[in-house]
């Protein structure tokens, strides 16, 4: 069996105008997926879930991370996990940049909306 071997450039992965990248592992032949998020304060996704885990490593900044009815105040350095199923979300709580690590267990993104429970969101790196 051939291994896949490829560098993916930053740039390639980037989400629109923003700063935000995303990497698809089943596009690249990888079991797991990613967010690379750079936010301004204030900033952050809203209320959402995966059938599977998600994992946030903190590489600067700091974020409230709201995992079902709990919130977490995490900061460079920090790891956090959401449990499969559970709604969650993060939002820059500091005064600078938030630059964060979000893993997908999974080489697709799954993601349900808070806004549209009962609709899966599956996107791509074609979207």
């Amino acid at each position: 069996m051939d291994e896949v071997v490829e560098l993916i450039p930053a740039e390639t992965l980037r989400i629109g105008s923003g700063r935000t990248r995303r990497f698809v592992g089943r596009e690249h032949g990888a079991g797991l997926s990613y967010f690379f998020v750079d936010n301004d304060p204030g900033q952050g996704p809203e209320l959402h879930r995966h059938p599977y885990t998600e994992t946030w490593i903190v590489l600067e900044g700091e974020a409230d991370v709201t995992i079902g009815d709990r919130v977490l105040q995490a900061t460079a350095g920090d790891t956090v996990t959401a449990p499969l199923w559970t709604w969650h979300r993060f939002v820059n709580c500091g005064t600078s940049r938030l630059r964060i690590v979000c893993m997908h267990a999974s080489p697709v993104i799954i993601q349900e909306w808070w806004d549209s429970r009962g609709t899966l969101d599956i996107p791509s790196l074609t979207d």
